[in-house]
């Protein structure tokens, strides 16, 4: 049986923008080791289940999802945003 685990994405380091943190994401645990093919040298995986992932508007609704689909899951703790309000002027000191 699959493990899923549930949690919110956080800030991208590269950008400075949350738009992809508003929301849950549902994952699966990888079940198979990757190989590498060794006529190409591509990464491969027999585990289909490592591409899916889900997205819900709020944590409820994907803990939902798992338990009506009977899936056992992990709810991973939220990462609070730290805010550091600074002004302008602080730049130039």
């Amino acid at each position: 049986m699959a493990y899923a685990r549930i949690y919110r994405p956080t800030k991208s380091a590269m950008q400075s923008g949350v738009r992809n943190t508003r929301h849950w994401v549902l994952e699966f645990d990888p079940e198979d080791r990757l190989f590498v093919e060794p006529l190409m040298g591509w990464t491969g995986s027999r585990d289909t289940r490592r591409q899916i992932r889900l997205r819900f508007p709020t944590r409820d609704d994907a803990v939902r999802y798992a338990q009506r689909h009977g899936l056992p899951f992990e709810v991973l703790p939220e990462h609070a945003r730290r805010h550091h309000p600074r002004s302008y002027a602080d730049n130039f000191k």
